[in-house]
């Protein structure tokens, strides 16, 4: 029997049926749009229950249908720089099929996950997406047997069976280093994060595929890992510009927050950007690329994009069909004046 709380006390499905003058199970048809009914009964239903602040009880009808229209998301983005416009994506999916998501934040903590698990379990959610700060390689959710369908975005697990979804790193770079060949840059250098973030290898990797396809040599000396931050992009910059070295005519960087500490370091040392040297980022976070003096040209890796895709297959997995391994979904070059080219658009 479904109850919420209204108007005070607790309001059934026998006090609907009572009002309405009908049975139990001829409230529940007419409130289910189900069975065949005469126009006139389901109104007069669906009338007394809008009266009486009648809710149907959300996890006795999933019961019913085997369905609770619901799914959990778990990630560990406390400041949402990359799990907002995934969930976003995912939110716009979902909502076609009238299905509500359950966020929650596990902050790297594994047994604040899987209070969250067996929470999301209890709610009887039918899947669950997986996302977070960064798309290296983590624990598989624990879930017990359950079979419950799970998509892993902007994130991934070494189970083979794991459907994980992620931007292409690789080709993304591969997009930034090509436009930069192909505006006449001929010394391009790289400033990136951490070596172990996977990010960081497969950008560098479509780095020098870039730059071997134009037929240009990448110089070890021109490529720099540090911190993901502004304050290494300046700091790199002592290495690019030593005395009787040549300097590079064009930067690519890892990351958006690198390439506005590398704009600002080469506008202090009166370099002009980019008449002197042309600067490329990675990841179109706007708040920082369009604050850029000049505004950044960088690599947008889709994310909303990645949510809506995680979503559509989250729903496949659902209806039975089968889902597994790491696919990789296209970035897009987002130009703006740092690079010397002009904008069409804002892609191109």
């Amino acid at each position: 029997m479904s109850a919420v709380r209204g108007r005070g006390m607790f309001v059934t499905l026998r006090d609907v049926a009572r009002l309405a003058g009908v049975s139990i199970g001829t409230a529940s048809k007419a409130l289910n749009r189900g069975g065949k009914l005469s126009d006139e009964t389901r109104e007069r239903v669906i009338a007394c229950a809008d009266k009486l602040g009648f809710r149907p009880n959300d996890l006795a009808q999933s019961l019913h249908r085997g369905q609770s229209f619901t799914v959990g998301a778990i990630s560990n983005d406390s400041f949402g720089r990359f799990s907002m416009p995934i969930m976003e994506g995912l939110e716009e999916c979902l909502a076609d099929r009238s299905m509500s998501v359950f966020m929650c934040n596990a902050t790297d903590d594994p047994e604040r996950e899987a209070r969250h698990v067996e929470s999301l379990l209890g709610k009887r959610v039918d899947g669950i997406v997986v996302t977070g700060r960064r798309a290296d390689l983590r624990r598989p959710l624990e879930l017990h047997a359950s079979g419950l369908p799970v998509v892993y975005v902007y994130s991934q697990t070494d189970d083979p069976a794991a459907s994980c979804l992620l931007p292409d790193d690789r080709g993304g770079a591969v997009l930034a280093c090509a436009h930069l060949a192909g505006l006449g840059r001929r010394r391009i250098a790289h400033v990136t994060g951490p070596e172990r973030f996977e990010a960081v290898r497969l950008r560098r990797a479509g780095f020098r595929a870039a730059l071997a396809s134009a037929g240009l040599v990448a110089d070890d000396k021109l490529t720099l890992s540090g911190d993901w931050s502004e304050a290494w992009g300046r700091a790199a910059l002592e290495q690019l510009f030593k005395p009787r070295r040549r300097a590079p005519d064009a930067i690519f960087c890892g990351n958006d927050q690198i390439a506005r500490g590398v704009i600002d370091g080469l506008r202090e040392r009166g370099i002009t950007v980019p008449a002197d040297v042309a600067v490329v980022g990675f990841d179109n976070w706007q708040i920082i690329a369009e604050a850029c003096r000049p505004p950044l040209t960088t690599i947008d890796m889709n994310l909303k994009q990645l949510g809506r895709e995680a979503g559509r297959r989250l729903i496949e997995l659902i209806a039975g069909k089968k889902h597994a391994g790491v696919h990789r979904l296209p970035c897009s070059l987002v130009v703006r004046a740092s690079c010397g080219a002009l904008p069409h658009g804002g892609n191109s």
